[in-house]
């Protein structure tokens, strides 16, 4: 089936759905003001039958309180799991929503129908969103990770099914999205869709610091990076320049200080994290994978301005791993923290106040894990966020296998 077709029957299928999906449904308890917030939080159902935001208030102190359910206009999908099995991650990736802080507003896949939408955010009340024009055709099938630019005027998608490849468009806050030409570009994966995975799909997508490329995480045993050079116009270079290193590379998270480094996390049987040196779409120095004993499937990473160390989520094994990585790229693991029954996966840290606070959507618990990064080899649960509750009794299909992504906004 071409392309053309397949998204025409995905649009059919999204719009059979809308027909019958309430748009906005409140998880809020009733007369809860959002006064005082200083931003929000989200997630997404990921679900078939019709994928929801879930957004969050958040107070001063970063704790959290529900507020409602939106949908996205779209479907969620989970990958098929393949050797190692990994039953917990529906789209193999990193980045399946992201926020424009100087754009204001939100963006995620809708991997079931091959789509990503884009919501402007209320500054009054960041946990209200609203949908900017219509969900725009992600380019392939399969579409399960964002990158967005600093001036939060570009925005690209990876897709990782049988049309495998990237796509990038203009943002425009009152139309949507525009898709860029010369900006869709074939990765070549030899894939389904669903996808089947962790291995042979893509992991993460982000520009690198000086936006000149776009860089794609492809996890296969023997990873590597996929790196195309951004034109001037958001155009992209026919091919993509291959960068081999670690196994299973998963998430991709700048090294502060470093031009050109990325950690990655990696779930390969002997890797952990994979550290990269580019100049540009080349190797400075050799990858530098570390291992971690005992890890399960540790594929999320984040970094902390105020300790300066990175945290990679294990999902399976539900513990979060403190790394520190010295400006001459060697590394080494600071402490593991468990979280108990959490399963903590896709997660950001941010800054409100004097305070660092990290949020990891918990997919066990089908909730939010809320912790204070307190210092070097400090972290603290301040919060666990209930979602499975609130959500059932107003009707919206969570289900721990399927949700994804965490993003924030802050005023």
């Amino acid at each position: 089936m071409k392309s053309s077709a397949i998204f025409i029957l995905a649009s059919a299928v999204s719009a059979a759905v809308a027909c019958s999906t309430p748009a906005r449904i409140p998880l809020a308890k009733k007369g809860l003001s959002p006064k005082g917030n200083v931003g929000a939080a989200y997630f997404m159902s990921n679900e078939p039958s019709g994928n929801y935001l879930i957004s969050s208030l958040i107070d001063p102190e970063g704790k959290l309180t529900l507020w409602e359910g939106l949908y996205t206009g779209g479907t969620g999908l989970k990958g098929v799991p393949g050797p190692p099995v990994n039953v917990l991650d529906a789209l193999f990736t990193q980045g399946s929503m992201v926020v424009s802080q100087p754009g204001k507003f939100l963006a995620n896949v809708n991997a079931g129908s091959n789509s990503v939408t884009i919501y402007a955010i209320n500054a009054q009340n960041p946990a209200e969103l609203t949908i900017v024009g219509k969900p725009t055709w992600s380019g392939g099938e399969f579409p399960t990770s964002l990158a967005i630019n600093k001036a939060g005027n570009r925005l690209c998608v990876v897709n990782g099914g049988a049309v495998s490849g990237v796509s990038c468009y203009t943002v425009d806050n009152r139309k949507g999205l525009t898709p860029i030409p010369g900006a869709l570009r074939d990765l070549g994966l030899n894939q389904t869709t669903p996808a089947t995975g962790p291995g042979n799909t893509p992991g993460d997508i982000i520009f690198s610091e000086d936006e000149k490329y776009l860089i794609v995480t492809i996890k296969t045993g023997n990873g590597y990076l996929a790196i195309w050079d951004v034109n001037h116009d958001g155009s992209l270079s026919k091919n993509f320049t291959k960068v081999n290193g670690g196994q299973l590379p998963f998430s991709l998270t700048p090294v502060t200080g470093v031009p050109g480094a990325l950690f990655a996390s990696d779930p390969g049987m002997t890797a952990g994290y994979t550290i990269y040196n580019l100049d540009g779409n080349k190797l400075k120095s050799p990858p530098l994978t570390t291992k971690i004993e005992g890890q399960g499937a540790v594929c999320w990473s984040v970094y902390s301005p105020k300790s300066g160390n990175y945290y990679v989520t294990d999902i399976r094994t539900s513990n979060i791993t403190e790394v520190h990585v010295e400006k001459s790229l060697q590394s080494h693991i600071v402490k593991q923290y468990s979280m108990g029954y959490d399963g903590p996966m896709d997660s950001t840290i941010v800054t409100i106040g004097k305070n660092d606070i990290f949020y990891a959507l918990a997919a066990n618990r089908t909730g939010i894990t809320v912790l204070n990064v307190a210092a070097p080899g400090k972290l603290d649960v301040i919060q666990r966020l209930d979602v499975a509750d609130p959500a059932a009794a107003a009707n919206i299909t969570l289900n721990r296998l399927d949700v994804q992504g965490m993003a924030v906004f802050l005023h």
